[in-house]
C-alpha cells in the first residue's frame, strides 16, 4: 500500500509541476525600428588635402 501512495503523490507532483511550465512568445514589435545614421565623414576631406601637401611638398614640386 505505501508504494501505491508513493507512486499516486510523484504521478500527482509531476503533472502539477508540468503545469507551471514558462510560456515563451516571440511577437513583432508594433512600431518600425529606426537607425539613425548620423554619421559624420571627413575622411574623403582629409585624404584630398593630404594628397595636395604631397604633391606641393614632393621634390618635383620645386618647393625645397
Amino acid at each position: 500500500m505505501n508504494i501505491k501512495r508513493t507512486t499516486l503523490v510523484i504521478f500527482a507532483v509531476s503533472l502539477l509541476v508540468g503545469g507551471c511550465t514558462p510560456k515563451v512568445q516571440v511577437t513583432a514589435p508594433e512600431k518600425p525600428i529606426t537607425i539613425n545614421l548620423n554619421v559624420k565623414i571627413e575622411h574623403e576631406i582629409r585624404i584630398k588635402v593630404e594628397k595636395e601637401l604631397e604633391d606641393v611638398l614632393s621634390e618635383d614640386s620645386g618647393l625645397f
